[in-house]
């Protein structure tokens, strides 16, 4: 079951050049800055708060102070991909942004991507460069679709290489580049290409969705922006820091769900009989590994 608020006077459909869809879970002061960000843009917006069953209340305090924008209520957590999908649905702009609630943009942000966009028809989705809070490049907002080869790379270390899946350590092209994906904090995408490829997979509670979506683009023949000249900051991990076993846990099963469902056949059943127990053996180990480290702390 879902509640959904809103008291304000809609902005006119004709006005509106952007909606932005935030899922927030326990978000607390960073999603209020993440919202007054975003409602201080150049151009008109509409924001749709879809809130997981947050206990910190941060929910109703930014309904409370940002009362324009249009608040979604789950009684339950139902994860990244339903909720997302609930506000792409209530969505009334032609261009959509999914933002995380730890994500700050510039007033311009918006205005900015729009203008690039409007220069390349063919795209179909668009992110810009991510930054984190020390003014680095952030893993993920410019990547590769991962593959078991690129898989073994990362496990090796090999972070540097072209095939990497985040490729955050390459040289910064100096124009918008196309990607095979991108971050799921900002993904800026058309009416027309949500129409085309469809909503999130909801079988991902949280992570890996994002790069399922990316995936489906590709599939659809759309292209995937990275826009470099643009940025946000995120604080990443904001709102998973609380439960971090139950996050390395989807991390984790979403990995098996998109090897299986893009991957599996093409590697054969052998090795994915050797690659799904490996994924859930890694699981076991960063969790392990975490926990010796909490007591190692302790003591």
């Amino acid at each position: 079951m879902e509640r959904t608020e809103t008291d304000s006077p809609a902005i006119d459909s004709q006005d509106l050049r952007c909606t932005v869809v935030v899922v927030n879970f326990n978000g607390s002061e960073l999603l209020l800055r993440s919202l007054a960000a975003v409602l201080e843009s150049t151009l008109p917006v509409e924001v749709i708060l879809i809130d997981n069953a947050s206990s910190d209340g941060s929910a109703k305090q930014a309904k409370s102070r940002f009362p324009q924008i249009t608040l979604l209520e789950n009684e339950h957590n139902r994860g990244f991909a339903v909720a997302a999908n609930q506000g792409l649905r209530s969505a009334r702009a032609r261009t959509l942004l999914l933002l995380n609630p730890d994500c700050i943009l510039q007033s311009d942000t918006l205005e900015k991507m729009l203008e690039v966009l409007r220069c390349y028809p063919e795209v179909g989705m668009a992110g810009c460069r991510i930054l984190n809070p020390d003014g680095t490049e952030q893993r993920g907002c410019r990547r590769n679709l991962p593959t078991l080869g690129s898989g073994l790379r990362k496990a090796a270390g090999r972070q540097k290489s072209r095939k990497a899946v985040d490729l955050h350590l390459q040289p910064l092209p100096d124009q918008p580049q196309f990607v095979e994906a991108i971050s799921g904090a900002f993904m800026l995408v058309t009416r027309q290409a949500l129409h085309d490829v469809g909503f999130l997979d909801e079988d991902y509670f949280m992570h890996c969705e994002d790069l399922d979506w990316c995936r489906r683009f590709l599939d659809a023949g759309l292209k995937i922006l990275f826009v470099p000249h643009v940025e946000v900051v995120h604080y990443r991990g904001t709102c998973s820091k609380a439960t971090p076993v139950r996050v390395f846990w989807y991390l984790h099963r979403g990995m098996v769900r998109y090897y299986r469902k893009y991957l599996a056949r093409e590697n054969g059943l052998v090795i994915t009989l050797l690659v799904i127990p490996a994924i859930y053996g890694r699981f076991l180990w960063l969790t392990l590994r975490r926990q010796l480290g909490r007591i190692s702390g302790r003591a």
